[in-house]
């Protein structure tokens, strides 16, 4: 399980970007995390909530994941698929000259802070 490591990259951007703008406390963090990304959502929730509940920062920060779907795209078709359901072969050509568009993104997209800062 590398979500654990995951979250403690997350605290530490979280820990610099406070710095830089002087803010003592996060009340919340929206994540944008792509379907393919290979972190497992319900155990990144799991290490955030231990993890933050040891850090003063991020102490009963909500975490927000907001799921990004992977599409691939089939060169020789030049059509777009959903990526999990078919894989690396094209549906609708059968060829596997495709690539992944999206779906693989881990993004801090929004920091929320407490109203009083």
């Amino acid at each position: 399980m590398h979500e654990l490591g995951v979250v403690f990259h997350i605290i530490g951007d979280l820990e610099k970007v406070a710095a830089e703008n002087r803010v003592r406390r996060i009340s919340k963090v929206t994540l944008e995390l792509g379907e393919v990304s290979t972190v497992i959502p319900r155990y990144l929730t799991d290490c955030w909530q231990w993890a933050a509940a040891k850090n003063e920062l991020v102490r009963g920060a909500e975490l927000v994941i907001e799921p990004i779907t992977a599409v691939t795209y089939c060169e020789d078709c030049r059509r777009e698929y959903p990526t999990v359901q078919y894989g690396k072969t094209c549906p609708h050509c059968g060829s596997e000259r495709t690539y992944l568009l999206r779906g693989n993104e881990f993004l801090i997209k929004e920091i929320e802070v407490p109203e009083q800062e």
